[in-house]
């Protein structure tokens, strides 16, 4: 079992002893999401890893944000506000974030190593990319420093 994974049990368990509400909700559907994708990788063999535990992490972080939006358009803070505090939870679970400095960096080692040229080259460039950036940067802001360099 993934040690992110151990991580987040023993947190809920603590969570349930403080009697932290939202806390616990928050850990408790994140650990079904975490269930049903050990069930879909079971037919495969594989066990779920920190990997694809942080993977899970920026899924339910993307769908709080969403969430957010939708929630302002509709004028409801109070579950603005329930969701933001929920997206803070799970961000703690998250690995340090690159810089834009750090991922300058790679986008520059990547282009150099894949020998791209022009924007038709970028899925190149992001194969290189993403494994070295998975959890640790906003895809879409190392998608668009790519294409910023492939451009200019």
């Amino acid at each position: 079992m993934s040690s992110l994974l151990e991580k987040i049990k023993s947190d809920l368990t603590a969570a349930q002893k403080e009697r932290d509400e939202l806390l616990v909700s928050t850990l408790r559907y994140f650990l079904s999401a975490v269930k049903d994708r050990e069930i879909e990788l079971r037919p495969q063999g594989k066990e779920i890893d920190d990997v694809e535990v942080v993977s899970l992490i920026e899924k339910q972080i993307k769908q709080r944000k969403e969430s957010i939006a939708e929630f302002e358009k509709a004028q409801r803070q109070d579950l603005v506000e329930k969701e933001t505090k929920e997206m803070g939870i799970l961000s703690a679970y998250m690995p340090a974030q690159m810089s834009e400095e750090e991922v300058q960096k790679l986008v520059d080692e990547a282009i150099f190593q894949s020998g791209a040229k022009a924007q038709s080259d970028m899925g190149k460039v992001m194969a290189l990319l993403m494994p070295q950036t998975k959890g640790k940067a906003d895809g879409a802001m190392v998608s668009r420093m790519v294409k910023e360099k492939l451009v200019g």
